[in-house]
């Protein structure tokens, strides 16, 4: 009997069975291309499945699976079960077929699986379409050689859905201080009950503007997201306010075209030098960037260490797999740079977009969330 998927469970599938196919990648530009010049040999992928580890090795013809546990010294520890050659060809057909039901179906976020594929998932042991891991990598990979030291990677299509970069919730929250006249409570709770629509937050913005209120950047609500975002920069948190509110009221939700705009208000008052001869708010976006996609989270104290995710493997909408790492450090920064927008949280779960009280104070809180473009 088939089953149900969700599309981003399938691109995360594809993904795995292209590599195994093809037994390489393409090392992705920043415009998401291949380039031509640099691709990497893959000997090994490791993926965790509800029993334990399995590692993929790719052989010629075959790709040999090795079931197993990995020790907390990342020591492999061969499982007491009989390995499974299957042909290399089977699961380039296995990922063709889900290319074309992510090509093909459109609306719904859920996909019927075939039989024929629900067969070779159940031929190869494999029933977590997506792979749960304590350590945020969907798999890992050995390249050049098996016993070359493992790769963790996460895995973005832009055929489904796709796990935002940044996405804390309420911890990713920045407050905006409300200045210039001050409010009554009935002009308070005026504001606040402006209907619920994907404008809200703009709307209740533009009124408290027209009332004579002035809105300006105080903190991050959270206590561990402002450290993170101060290890980027001390006057980081303000620029990236900046950013979200111009997201709400100028419609630009573009990182570079949010940047570019940054850059010609100037919201920390740095010299024209530094602007423009090293660009300097074009570089702290992407040293936040990097961090994000290599393990920075709101909620958890970052170092600048990173995490065991060390790229991206990102499926562009022709179905090409390209790899950005961390070792192509350039590249995988304009890559994001060019290629993430923010985003809009839902209210009322978030927790922002409404005038409340602390302390005295009026605050405003605006959220942060960066998520890829889907082109």
């Amino acid at each position: 009997m088939a089953f149900e998927a969700t599309k981003r469970e399938l691109g995360e599938l594809y993904t795995f069975f292209r590599l195994l196919a093809d037994g390489k990648v393409s090392l992705g530009t920043p415009q998401v291309r291949k380039d031509e010049a640099k691709c990497w040999p893959i000997a090994m992928v490791q993926r965790e499945e509800h029993d334990g580890t399995r590692r993929y090795y790719i052989e010629q013809e075959n790709i040999r699976i090795v079931s197993g546990t990995v020790e907390k010294t990342g020591t492999f520890t061969v499982a007491d079960k009989e390995e499974q050659n299957i042909p290399r060809e089977d699961f380039g057909g296995a990922a063709e077929i889900i290319l074309e039901l992510l090509k093909t179906t459109a609306g719904s976020d859920t996909i019927e699986v075939p039989e024929g594929l629900e067969g070779f998932l159940d031929a190869i042991n494999i029933y977590d379409l997506e792979a749960k891991t304590e350590d945020r990598t969907d798999f890992s990979v050995a390249f050049w050689h098996a016993e070359a030291p493992l790769t963790g990677f996460n895995v973005r299509c832009r055929l489904s859905s796709m796990n935002p970069l940044l996405d804390g919730g309420r911890t990713a929250n920045l407050k905006l201080e409300q200045s210039g006249i001050k409010f009554a409570t009935p002009t308070v709770n005026k504001v606040n009950a402006l209907p619920e629509s994907p404008t809200e937050v703009t709307e209740r913005m533009l009124m408290i503007e027209r009332l004579g209120g002035v809105l300006k950047y105080s903190d991050v609500a959270d206590r561990v997201f402002r450290c993170n975002l101060l290890m980027i920069d001390l006057h980081f948190p303000r620029m990236l306010a900046e950013m979200v509110r111009m997201m709400h009221l100028d419609g630009i939700s573009r990182v570079s075209e949010l940047t570019e705009r940054i850059k010609e208000i100037n919201p920390l008052k740095i010299k024209d030098e530094l602007i423009n001869k090293h660009g300097f708010y074009e570089f702290k976006m992407k040293q936040f960037l990097l961090a994000l996609a290599l393990g920075m989270r709101p909620a958890k104290i970052y170092n600048g260490a990173d995490s065991a995710v060390e790229g991206i493997l990102l499926v562009n909408a022709e179905g090409e797999v390209l790899c950005y790492h961390k070792s192509e450090r350039r590249t995988f920064a304009d890559f994001l740079y060019l290629n993430t927008r923010l985003e809009k949280g839902p209210v009322d779960k978030d927790k922002y977009g409404f005038l409340e009280k602390e302390n005295g104070v009026y605050y405003f809180k605006l959220n942060v969330k960066i998520g890829l473009t889907k082109k």
